[in-house]
């Protein structure tokens, strides 16, 4: 049986795409390059060609990769690939605003819980998203502080040991994300419970996010994070 909302102590996060509209922020540079440049660009197909660079051997870490990942955008459609447009990619996506409902429901939810991001992303973007939500976490972990990348349960034990070192233990965590490969099949394997945050709600395909080798059923399932905050306010007044 699943437990209740009610029985964790700790929400930990997933950031980039759970949080962060990173999508958008990835489109929106790509577009704008490509009508300087004069060419048509398709923003679903473009995220298809990232996602797909994010697979490869040479991959650096995010957002610092958008250089290397624009590089192979640039050659698929067309567009002039220099440094300084890698550069300008790169500082769009570190720049990438909040889904519009992360700080108001954040801001709730850490009433109930205390609140951890756990990110692929480096620690110079999480500082500026962290900035965007209104600095609403106990803790934060980026690739930079555990030296690896989800879904390696390496970066996972890193944040049990925050949390037994303050009392807690593995069990008083739930998980919320919007990545299958990065999150929410890894959590389970690791015998959390999880949210799944699904923000691509009624759109086909994985976007920017790399596709899982399989779909695993979360314990909750909400398309907003807001869903989850009215969620975990009935279930705490009754």
């Amino acid at each position: 049986m699943t437990k209740p909302l009610t029985a964790f102590a700790y929400m930990s996060f997933d950031v980039v795409g759970t949080l962060i509209d990173f999508e958008a922020a990835i489109t929106g540079a790509l577009t704008a390059i490509a009508r300087e440049a004069g060419v048509d660009l398709d923003g679903e197909e473009a995220l298809s060609v990232y996602r797909a660079a994010r697979y490869e051997p040479d991959a650096g870490l995010f957002p610092d990769d958008l250089g290397r990942c624009y590089g192979r955008i640039a050659a698929r459609f067309g567009l002039p690939d220099t440094v300084e447009l890698r550069a300008r990619v790169i500082d769009a996506v570190g720049e990438a605003s909040p889904f519009p409902d992360s700080p108001e429901a954040l801001a709730r939810l850490g009433k109930h819980y205390k609140l951890i991001a756990m990110t692929n992303a480096r620690r110079w973007a999480f500082e500026k998203y962290e900035a965007k939500l209104g600095f609403p976490f106990r803790a934060g972990f980026t690739v930079d502080d555990t030296g690896t990348e989800k879904p390696d349960p390496a970066f996972f034990h890193k944040v049990f040991d925050y949390v037994e070192a303050a009392g807690g233990t593995a069990d008083d965590i739930l998980h919320t994300a919007q990545s299958q490969h990065h999150d929410i099949g890894i959590s389970r394997r690791l015998g959390m419970t999880n949210v799944w945050i699904e923000r691509r709600h009624g759109q086909a395909g994985y976007g920017a996010t790399i596709e899982p080798e399989a779909f695993t059923e979360p314990d909750y399932h909400f398309r907003s994070l807001m869903e989850l905050a009215d969620a975990t306010e009935r279930a705490a007044t009754t």
